[in-house]
Formats: C-alpha cells, structure tokens, sequence
C-alpha cells in the first residue's frame, strides 16, 4: 500500500466578502420584511463573513460546477510537481448539484478541462468532501492510480432567495419558520481541492494522511437536516407529491434543520473522537492543530465541554478555523481551512493535523489524521 500525500490545496471565494449588515442585500427580505431570526443567528454563529456567488439582483455569477473547477485549477497552479495527464481520478462533494442528473463530478471533470478519467459523486452535506476524500485516498492508496483530485463545492446561497419562499402558498400568511429561517444567516458560497499523490511534493509542504475514520450513526437518529420533504405533511418524497408544483408549493424542496435534534451534533462528533482516543489511534498531546468545522460558535463551546468531560483537553490555541470570515462552507469548509493553514504559513514539518467534520444530515462523523511533512 502507498503512502498517500495532499501535495497542494486550492480555493475559490467568489466575489468579496459579504458583511452581517449586507446579507439581506444578497438573499433579500421575505415579504418586505427584515427576518426576526437574523440577530440572534449571527451572534450565536459569530460568523463576520462569508461569499455570496450571487449579486445583490440575485443573479448568478457562477455554478456551482464552474467553482468547483476553478478551485480545482488553483490547486493545480500550486503544484508543479504533477502532470494534469497524470491524474486519474477525481472524486467531488457537494450538498446541491447545479442538476438532479449527471453526476456532480462528471459536470466538474468537464468544466475542468480534466483528461479522461475515472470519476466518482458524492452527495450529501458537509461530510460528502471528507467521502470525496477518502475516496480519493483509497484510489492512490491502493495503486489504482498514483495522483487523484478531491474537491467540494457549495453554492447555498441561491437555496434561500426570497422570491422562492415568498412563491410558496404554504408560507403565504406566515413567516417562514424557524427551522429553514435560520439558515439563510448560516451558510455560504465557496469552493476547495486538494492533489494528492503517493509521492511528497519535491518543494515546500505537503500533508500525509495517515487515515479518514468516516461513520454513519443513521441507524440511531432521524433525520435532522434535509431538502425533499416536509416532516409536518408525512410524504416520504418531493417525488411522491402530485406534481412538482405541489412539492414546491408546500416547501419540501426547501432546506431544513431539525432544532430539535441538531444539538446532537456534537455529542455524536466528541463521541466518535474519545473512542479514536480509546483505541489508541489519537494521542491528544500528539495533535499540533485542531481543524474542526463547528458550523457556529456555539457548537465550539460545547465541543470543548464534551471532550473535557470525556477527560481529554485540547487547549484552545491549537483549535484552527476560519469560520468567522470565510463563512459556513458546508462540506468546502474543510477544504477551505486547510488551504489557508498550509499556503499561508501556520504549519511546520512534524506537526500533526486533526480534521473533523461533523454532519446533522443524519448524523455522520469524518475525522482525518494528518502529518506536515517536507521534501524527501
């Protein structure tokens, strides 16, 4: 088996940076109406900003497929260790494709101007770029092919335009409830990709991974967050409706979150973490950097009380993310933190790199063990 290597990371932003006072500018106001939800969101969540890769018309200015590809050549434009013709595979995450059918990553190997490959779809939410990763790991692991891309993708913000709510006669003599409401102060737009090889990059760092621990706890909850139905009418589908019109009307395509069960995010995620611990897999004095995507603030809190209780400290300092200015991310996030901690200079040779990622779709956990090495 080979050593497998993240040889160079990429990102796209699109547009600037979106303030606080600004998001209502971009997303609209449903019904004329500031919403009610947006203060208290944001000073939970503590994000400053985030990209919108819509503008103020509530225009597109790109797919998600066209970020998805220029995240991807921005990493190959880091990496002149690697031949485009030299990658065989290439494995995409992403909560909302830009189309029900093809697969995410066959619109993104095309609008990358890739070689001809071999491709793989992930779709979910946030832990759909860490299968988008392992995926890719395993490949180069395992010699089917000596360097493969990973990438992930969100473009959320056009989930939560207020001429879609305000279309929807479900909401026509209310507000739209808290469990979708929330969100539109909760997520944005952005793109990352990681190369990687079985060999280390000749220059500079690269990240070996050492292993991805990915696992479902579906079996124990229902579902949390999701679009295709809506819980309050007891359809299974979007697709069982009467007609598509029907669905829509009734708000099943709109992007939910269960409160009620949300919270369980982190006892899922710290759980999973003190049993790695357990097993004698992670050190916890052994870790250099923490890379953690809590999608708000108020998730980190109560990460840091779990792990405390289950007798593990990590102290605060070595916790990274850029959540408070390049925003929610959804499952680019990670990507997204590790492209700023490895081109802008945190990292060092020897240190090691914790990844975790937790999902409320119904419930996932991703975690990633990394190690900061230099030229061979």
């Amino acid at each position: 088996m080979n050593s497998v290597y993240i040889t160079s990371i990429g990102k796209f932003l699109p547009g600037s940076p979106v303030s606080n006072d600004e998001i209502e500018d971009y997303l609209g106001k449903i019904g004329g109406k500031s919403s009610k939800t947006k203060r208290i969101i944001l000073e939970k969540n503590q994000i400053r900003y985030r990209y919108y890769a819509m503008n103020k018309e509530q225009k597109s200015l790109y797919t998600n497929t066209e970020m998805a590809a220029l995240a991807i050549r921005d990493a190959l434009d880091r990496n002149d260790q690697v031949a485009v013709q030299d990658i065989g595979f290439l494995a995409t995450g992403t909560t909302r494709a830009d189309l029900l059918l093809p697969g995410f990553a066959s619109m993104v190997h095309a609008e990358a101007d890739l070689p001809v490959m071999e491709v793989s779809s992930h779709a979910g939410l946030c832990a759909s770029g860490m299968q988008a990763m392992k995926t890719a790991y395993l490949q180069v692991k395992s010699g089917e092919h000596e360097a493969a891309i990973a990438c992930a993708s969100e473009f959320l913000s056009r989930e939560f335009k207020h001429t879609k709510f305000e279309a929807q006669s479900i909401y026509s003599d209310s507000r739209v409830p808290f469990d979708t409401d929330f969100l539109r102060f909760m997520l944005s737009d952005g793109a990352g990709a990681a190369i990687l090889q079985n060999k280390p990059s000749a220059k500079g760092l690269s990240l070996r991974i050492e292993w991805i621990d990915n696992k479902s706890y579906a079996n124990q909850y229902d579902v949390c967050m999701y679009s295709g139905m809506n819980k309050e009418d007891g359809i299974p589908s979007w697709l069982d409706y009467a007609s598509i019109h029907e669905a829509a009307d009734r708000g099943a395509l709109n992007l939910k979150q269960d409160v009620r069960l949300v919270n369980e995010i982190t006892t899922v995620g710290s759980n999973r973490f003190l049993e790695l611990v357990k097993e004698g897999r992670i050190d916890p004095d052994a870790i250099d950097w923490m890379v953690c995507h809590y999608s708000s603030h108020f998730f980190k809190e109560e990460i840091f009380r779990l792990l405390e209780a289950g007798g593990v400290t990590i102290p605060n300092e070595k916790w990274f993310t850029n959540l408070y200015t390049k925003g929610n991310t959804a499952a680019a996030s990670i990507y997204i933190m590790l492209e700023e901690l490895l081109n802008e200079g945190h990292l060092s040779e020897g240190q090691q790199v914790m990844c975790i990622v937790p999902e409320s779709g119904r419930f996932q956990t991703s975690i990633m063990m990394l190690t900061v090495v230099g030229p061979p």
